[in-house]
């Protein structure tokens, strides 16, 4: 008898301690080591300012009075610039343009004309008001990362928004996104 007392004595000994790991484990936060962290690439603002300013330049010397947005990955806007004289919906529009690239994770023209032609997908224009599907805005690819968007908004027809987009990532070497007319 006192065999099976020591017995069962053990076993309740064995649950009490458990029960003390687990009590003891939830009012003692985890340790996470950084390394445990997931990383990405972030787009630095002296990168977003160089290709701001290179694309509103190149929109400049071709003769166009535009605005430019540079966002990161999350859709934040990094930079934005607005030339003399251009209009006002200007701001809106780069804007959104640059979110787009962003968030899509490419050109906005390219989407743009896949809505055209597939209506099954037609509702991804109003997802939510940041969205706008006009050619462009580009995706900002360094190393194959894309860590934001460009747009530009105020030339005359979109390819020519995204021709100074392209000016700008050239500026900061990223992957090159527009290959239509300039």
């Amino acid at each position: 008898m006192r065999r099976n007392g020591e017995v069962h004595f053990m076993r309740e000994l064995c649950v009490c301690a458990l029960l003390g790991v687990v009590a003891i484990g939830g009012i003692f936060p985890v340790i996470v080591e950084a390394e445990d962290l997931p990383r990405e690439a972030v787009l630095p603002l002296s990168l977003a300012a160089k290709a701001a300013s290179a694309a509103l330049d190149q929109c400049a010397k071709d003769g166009y009075r535009v605005s430019v947005a540079v966002v990161d990955r999350a859709g934040t806007v990094r930079a934005f610039l607005r030339a003399d004289g251009a209009g006002p919906h200007t701001v809106d529009s780069s804007q959104k343009k640059a979110y787009t690239a962003a968030s899509m994770r490419g050109p906005t023209g390219n989407v743009a004309d896949l809505i055209a032609k597939t209506p099954s997908v037609q509702g991804l224009q109003y997802m939510n008001d940041k969205i706008l599907f006009l050619a462009g805005g580009l995706p900002i690819d360094i190393g194959g990362d894309v860590v934001g968007g460009i747009g530009v908004g105020g030339a005359p027809e979109g390819h020519l928004d995204a021709a100074c987009a392209q000016a700008g990532l050239d500026s900061i070497g990223a992957a090159p996104k527009f290959h239509g007319p300039r």
